[in-house]
């Protein structure tokens, strides 16, 4: 950004919005090894809010490959950047009363930071979940065949295999069958089991 773009203010701030709408926005973000759940429990999500009157919107990791972040591949430079669009596009969708949910495997610590940083900075409401499915059953499931073209070294970068993921430190939730319970949830002092219970502990989350 340069020094000559300003920020151009409009009329209606977060509390005017949210009282003409009847809801506030927030960004749900779910991280995680590939084939961990996160899509599968972010289209469950959706679905509910969806459903209950509440505005919500998936920016899937493999989707916005399609499209905003076309350009980019999976070095670590190009991950950053991933993470960074795709944070800056939900919170702006946040900002317009959305419950924006990102299942994407954002696997660098700072990155995940960077956009809660940026959240704050807006008065965006921002939950980190981590979907802890361990590495040994994501490969079992290897959904998209991604894990064994990694082993058989078609492709590289890959997360979890040559490619590092830092696990949160103080997400808001976990769900899936990581080891440790987090005693920070405001929906539960264990961790969410089936899709039902993760469902709802995230929807707990928003208030």
């Amino acid at each position: 950004m340069t020094d000559d773009v300003t920020w151009h203010a409009g009329q209606i701030d977060a509390d005017a919005r949210a009282e003409a709408l009847g809801h506030r926005g927030a960004v749900v973000w779910l991280t995680g090894l590939s084939g961990s759940g996160k899509s599968t429990l972010a289209v469950e999500v959706e679905r509910r809010l969806v459903v209950s009157g509440r505005p919500s919107f998936i920016l899937d990791g493999d989707n916005v490959r399609h499209g905003l972040c076309a350009d980019l591949g999976f070095s670590e430079v190009d991950r950053r950047e991933n993470i960074r669009r795709v944070g800056e596009v939900a919170l702006l969708m946040a900002e317009a009363a959305q419950v924006v949910l990102v299942p994407l495997i954002s696997p660098y610590r700072s990155g995940r930071d960077a956009v809660r940083a940026r959240a704050d900075q807006a008065g965006v409401p921002f939950r980190e979940v981590w979907v802890g499915t361990p590495l040994a059953e994501c490969e079992a499931r290897d959904p998209k065949g991604l894990y064994a073209k990694a082993r058989a070294g078609e492709i590289s970068n890959f997360t979890g295999i040559d490619d590092p993921y830092e696990e949160p430190l103080q997400p808001e939730l976990v769900v899936g069958g990581a080891a440790a319970s987090l005693a920070t949830s405001a929906a539960s002092s264990e961790m969410a089991s089936t899709l039902d219970e993760q469902a709802d502990a995230i929807i707990a989350l928003l208030g």
